[in-house]
């Protein structure tokens, strides 16, 4: 059985497109090492189909983090065995490209987000930099390059003459919800699934809570995660609003599935988020659950092609609470979205997704 190690610089807990990745790699007949890094109050790893590894990482931001992480993870891969090395994103391509070169094996890099144009980059032009260099020298050292959306695609085909394979972050047919209920018979419930960072909108929707008889469940960590608490706790809102943290995927998805309405709201001023394609847009989908989006370029191509929900007008709190409780109070519109959102999920589904890589395995097998 030939052997992949697959790289990706979290913890492995929540991320679930790497998981999927790693069950199709397995499915596909490889045997499947996953490589991720380990802080001290990391959670346990539940059992998994395939081998799991967590490189304790001291460090834990900044430059001296990703040294830390990088040179770990190079001697990792140098000294296990593999016939093949996947490499998540531009923060763990350059040990996969090094390792890969002395090995002469195979390299696949799949790029989940514009690395090199994420926000937190944007107050640090030589850090940015610095990825650029590195994604410039190493991009064209691929076997092979898959990404999450187009605008993705057509950068690295522009800016490297590479071509890269489209695979859409987009959950298996077993989170689809075969049942809905109808929006009369639920609570006024709001989710956000996601990273809490900024320029994400959450500030707005936090504070727009106050004019909004619902409660809002956040679903993840992040930068200003903290900052919000503190806001939500200024403005007396914690009976509303919730931070759950990090969930697993499958008790996440069963959240959402409650829910009368979602949201993604990310702001197209930075170049990451104006290209990006979400993967909480396909979960909200296969959760049969209507969606308040902003229209950025690749969302917008979805919710209006699958009639899945509605685009957001202001970021101004005030409206977007009006907006908000325009939706929760129309129960007719939230179950003509409920259904198109169930009819849309049997074509966007990762088994879809996933024949886009053994195509690729295949062909460098020979």
């Amino acid at each position: 059985m030939k052997r992949i190690c697959v790289s990706v610089s979290n913890d492995l807990i929540c991320d679930n497109r790497v998981n999927k990745t790693c069950k199709s790699l397995v499915d596909y007949g490889l045997s499947v090492k996953l490589i991720g890094r380990a802080f001290k109050n990391s959670p346990n790893l539940t059992p998994r189909n395939y081998q799991c590894k967590r490189l304790p990482i001291f460090f834990r931001k900044n430059a001296i983090y990703y040294a830390e992480l990088n040179f770990k993870l190079f001697f990792h891969l140098l000294f296990s065995k593999q016939d093949f090395l996947w490499a998540n994103d531009l923060d763990t391509l350059l040990p996969n490209y090094l390792v890969a070169k002395l090995k002469k094996k195979p390299l696949i890099f799949d790029s989940h987000e514009h690395f090199t144009q994420v926000p937190e980059l944007k107050s640090n032009p030589f850090a940015q930099r610095v990825w650029k260099i590195i994604e410039k020298h190493c991009i064209k050292g691929c076997d092979a390059v898959f990404t999450v959306c187009n605008p993705i695609k057509n950068y690295f085909k522009e800016e490297y003459n590479e071509e890269s394979i489209v695979v859409r972050n987009i959950p298996p047919k077993i989170f689809f919800k075969q049942e809905t209920i109808s929006s009369s018979k639920k609570e006024n419930i709001i989710v956000w699934q996601g990273a809490v960072n900024i320029e994400r909108g959450l500030e707005e929707l936090c504070e727009a809570m106050q004019w909004i008889d619902a409660r809002l469940l956040i679903m993840g960590v992040g930068d200003i995660k903290s900052d919000l608490e503190k806001k939500v706790k200024a403005l007396q809102l914690e009976d509303k609003i919730h931070f759950l943290g990090r969930l697993p995927f499958e008790e996440m998805m069963n959240k959402t599935k409650n829910a009368k309405l979602a949201i993604s709201i990310d702001k197209a001023i930075n170049g990451n988020y104006a290209i990006s394609l979400p993967n909480k847009i396909f979960e909200y989908i296969a959760c049969s659950v209507p969606v308040l989006v902003s229209p950025l370029q690749e969302i917008k191509l979805i919710v209006e092609k699958y009639k899945t929900g509605e685009f957001l007008s202001s970021y101004n709190p005030q409206d977007l609470a009006k907006q908000i409780t325009n939706l929760l109070n129309n129960n007719i519109k939230l179950d003509l979205i409920a259904e198109n959102c169930k009819k849309a999920a049997k074509e966007l589904c990762w088994e879809n997704e996933e024949t886009q890589i053994f195509k690729t395995i295949k062909q460098l097998e020979k």
